[in-house]
C-alpha cells in the first residue's frame, strides 16, 4: 500500500483475539506487528455517535396495553480509540430514568465498563421512589488456552431503585417483592479442539433488599462428530443447580441431532427436572430457501405431546404457523407475520424484518419488477417499482448483495449483479444494480448511405443503458428490447444514429435478422415494419 496512514474496515465484529497484521509497503518494505481486539462493551468508532430513539406504550402477560406512553433513547459516542461515552433515558407517566457509563479498551488487559443508572418512580401507595443502581462489566480472551471470559458483571442497586418493569408491576399489580440488591455474574468458555468440544460455564449470584439471595450454575458442553456413515452429528448435554432459600433445584438437557437426507434433521431430546422427565423426537426439514418446517412428539409425566410448526420467508414478511397438542389439557393454533415498511428519497419497499430498526439496504434494479435480489440470505423479489429492502446485512462490515442469476427471467438481464456496501448500525443503504428488460433479437443496422456504423458502437435505449454493441457488418445481439422502441447508436463518443423498432416485435427475432435503418439524430421517422 502506499505510504502513510491507512484504515482497515473490513474485519467482521465477530473477530476477537491476537491478530498478526503485514503491511508491505511500496517500496518493497514489510513492517509485521500484533494487535489485540476484545469484545468491548459500548465501544464506538472515534467521533462517531450512534443513537436509538423509541416510543409507545407497555404491554403485560396477556398482550394488553398497560401503562402510560412512554419514550426512551440511548446513545454512545467515541471519545478516542479507547473510550466511549454510552447513557440512554426512559420516561413515561410517573416514572423516569437516566443512565450514563464509560467504555474503556484495556487492550492486553481486556475491555472494561461502568455506568450508572438513577430512577424516579412515583406510586399511589408509596409516594415518591429514587435509587440509584450501579454496573461493573468487563470481558477478555485468553487465546492462547482457546478460552474467553466473554462477561464478568457487577450490579449494586439501591433499595428504592426500580426499573420500568418494576414500577409497573408496583404500580398496577402492587407487588415489589424480590428488590434486587446486589448481582455478580460470571461466564467462561473452552474450546477442547482435539476433542472437538465446547464447553460453556455460567455463574450468577443475586442478593435481594427483601428475600433470601439466589445462586444459578449452568454447564453445558457440545461437540460435532461422525458415525459410521452419518456426518456432522451433534451432541449436547446442559446442566443447571438453582439454589435459593437453602434449597437446590437441579435440572439437565441432552439433545442429538443427525442429518438426515440432503437438507433434514433428525433430533432427540430429554429433560429431566424436579418435576418432571420427558423424551421428544423430532423432524425438521427445508422444502426450499424460503419455506421449513418442523414436526416432534413427546411423552412425559403430564402426558403425551405433538406440536409442530411452518415458516415461509416472503419478499414482504416472515410468516409463521404453529400447533401444539398436550393430552388431557390444552391444544393451540397460532399463526404470525412479521415484516417492515422502508421509505427514502431513493424509493422504499415492504421486506421482512430482522430487528427493528436495524442495518438494511435499498436495492434498486432500475425499474425492473421480480427480479431475484438477495443479501446473506434467501432472495427476495424486487417490487413494482424495482425496488427491494435485504435486512441481513451486518455493522461495520463490507457487505455483499447480488442478483440470483440463475432465478432471473429470461427477458431480464444484468450487467451489473453485484454491489458492495459498509454501513454502521442503524444505517439504511442504497445501492443500483444495471438491469434491463425486454424481448432479445439478432439486427444488422444500416446506415442512411447503406453503410454499417463502425466496429464497436454501442446502442443504447432511452435510459442510457446499453443494449447491445455492433460487429462487423452491423450485426448486433439486442437485449431488453420493447416494441416500438427509439434507441441511439453511439461511436466517437456520441449518439450518431437512431433506430425504431417495429411494434409488434416479430416473434422469430434470434433466428432472422431484423434489417434496422439507422436515421441520424434529429432526422425523426416513423415506426418501419421489420425487413428480413
Amino acid at each position: 500500500m502506499a505510504a502513510g496512514p491507512f484504515l482497515i474496515q473490513d474485519i467482521n465484529d465477530a473477530v476477537s483475539g491476537e491478530l498478526d497484521v503485514r503491511v508491505e509497503e511500496q517500496d518493497g518494505s514489510v513492517q509485521q506487528f500484533k494487535m489485540n481486539t476484545a469484545s468491548i462493551p459500548y465501544l464506538t468508532r472515534p467521533g462517531r455517535v450512534r443513537y436509538k430513539l423509541a416510543a409507545g406504550k407497555p404491554t403485560e402477560w396477556g398482550h394488553h396495553l398497560r401503562g402510560p406512553l412512554f419514550g426512551t433513547g440511548e446513545f454512545s459516542w467515541g471519545i478516542s480509540n479507547g473510550w466511549s461515552l454510552y447513557g440512554g433515558a426512559i420516561g413515561g407517566g410517573d416514572y423516569n430514568a437516566l443512565s450514563l457509563g464509560l467504555g474503556r479498551d484495556l487492550m492486553l488487559l481486556g475491555a472494561l465498563s461502568f455506568d450508572v443508572t438513577q430512577s424516579r418512580a412515583r406510586l399511589p401507595q408509596d409516594g415518591v421512589k429514587s435509587g440509584g443502581s450501579y454496573r461493573l462489566s468487563y470481558s477478555k480472551n485468553f487465546d492462547e488456552y482457546d478460552s474467553q471470559v466473554t462477561f464478568a458483571g457487577y450490579r449494586f442497586s439501591q433499595e428504592d431503585f426500580m426499573s420500568m418493569g418494576e414500577y409497573l408491576d408496583a404500580r398496577y399489580e402492587g407487588d415489589r417483592n424480590g428488590k434486587s440488591k446486589e448481582m455478580y455474574t460470571l461466564s467462561f468458555n473452552k474450546q477442547f479442539r482435539d476433542l472437538g468440544l465446547s464447553a460453556y460455564l455460567n455463574y450468577s449470584h443475586q442478593t435481594y433488599w427483601d428475600r433470601a439471595a439466589n445462586d444459578r450454575y449452568n454447564l453445558m458442553l457440545s461437540r460435532y462428530f461422525d458415525l459410521g456413515e452419518f456426518k456432522n452429528l451433534s451432541l449436547s448435554l446442559s446442566a443447571y443447580r438453582n439454589r435459593y432459600n437453602a434449597r437446590n433445584d437441579d435440572g439437565m438437557y441432552l439433545s442429538l441431532s443427525v442429518p438426515w437426507g440432503s437438507s433434514g434433521t433428525l433430533s432427540y431430546n430429554t429433560t429431566i427436572d424436579r418435576n418432571d422427565n420427558t423424551h421428544r423426537v423430532g423432524y425438521y426439514d427445508r422444502v426450499n430457501e424460503h419455506d421449513n418446517y418442523q414436526l416432534s412428539a413427546g411423552a412425559g409425566r403430564s402426558g403425551a405431546t405433538l406440536s409442530g410448526y411452518y415458516s415461509h420467508e416472503g419478499d414482504m414478511a416472515q410468516v409463521n404457523a404453529n400447533a401444539s397438542y398436550q393430552a388431557g389439557r390444552y391444544s393451540a393454533v397460532g399463526l404470525a407475520a412479521q415484516g417492515g415498511m422502508t421509505l427514502t428519497a431513493e424509493g422504499g419497499a415492504l421486506h421482512r424484518i430482522a430487528t427493528p430498526g436495524g442495518t438494511r439496504l435499498l436495492l434498486d434494479t432500475d425499474g425492473v419488477a421480480d427480479v431475484p435480489v438477495r443479501g446473506y440470505g434467501s432472495t427476495v423479489a424486487t417490487n413494482r417499482f424495482g425496488q427491494a429492502v435485504v435486512t441481513d446485512v451486518n455493522s461495520y462490515y463490507r457487505n455483499k448483495a447480488s442478483i440470483d442469476l440463475n432465478a432471473l427471467g429470461d427477458k431480464v438481464e444484468a450487467t451489473r449483479s453485484v454491489v458492495q456496501a459498509t454501513l454502521t448500525e442503524g444505517a439504511i443503504g442504497y445501492r443500483r444494480f444495471a438491469v434491463i428488460a425486454g424481448e432479445k433479437a439478432m439486427a444488422i443496422i444500416k446506415l442512411a448511405d447503406g453503410s454499417e456504423p463502425p466496429f464497436g458502437a454501442t446502442v443504447m435505449n432511452a435510459r442510457k443503458q446499453e443494449t447491445g454493441i455492433v460487429n462487423d457488418g452491423g450485426s448486433v445481439y439486442l437485449s431488453g428490447i420493447n416494441p416500438g422502441e427509439a434507441m441511439t447508436v453511439h461511436w466517437n463518443g456520441a449518439a450518431q444514429c437512431e433506430v425504431h423498432l417495429p411494434a409488434p416485435l416479430p416473434a422469430d427475432m434470434l433466428m432472422n435478422n431484423l434489417l434496422l435503418p439507422c436515421r441520424p439524430v434529429g432526422a425523426g421517422g416513423q415506426e418501419i415494419p421489420p425487413t428480413r
